[in-house]
């Protein structure tokens, strides 16, 4: 398989790990938004979330909070983002499920996602279609 990630698991591709246990790794982004930025990712290969199984999953995110727990101690930042690009049109780079651990301080020059108010009507019409039962 071709998959960056993939390479990075088997040692055939450089990596700063900073957690490894039997079936997830994360290690600093190479590109990251702010230091100590961190990927986390499952040994196995998954594209995406509609792949992994809940029970990789739960791996991963058991993970996540371990290492956001590291970052948030050993930086002595405030807080921290974690986030899953699903697909490349999210944003998704590498075709294998990886969360981002960014670390956050205040006043720190990131900026989120502006909301936008539904229209009269417009959120029952989403939710019709999107409601699980």
């Amino acid at each position: 398989m071709d998959c960056l990630f993939c390479k990075i698991i088997a040692g055939e591709v450089p990596s700063d790990k900073v957690y490894e246990d039997e079936d997830t790794l994360a290690f600093l982004d190479i590109n990251p938004v702010k230091p100590g930025h961190t990927l986390v990712v499952p040994k196995q290969h998954f594209a995406n979330l509609e792949e992994i199984t809940d029970e990789q999953l739960a791996k991963v995110m058991s993970t996540v909070k371990k290492v956001g727990e590291s970052i948030k101690n050993g930086l002595g930042v405030e807080g921290y983002n974690v986030t899953e690009n699903n697909d490349p049109i999210a944003g998704q780079v590498i075709p294998h499920i990886h969360f981002h651990i960014i670390p956050r301080k205040e006043d720190d020059g990131i900026k989120l996602w502006p909301g936008t108010p539904y229209e009269e009507g417009e959120d029952q019409e989403i939710l019709s279609k999107i409601r699980i039962f």
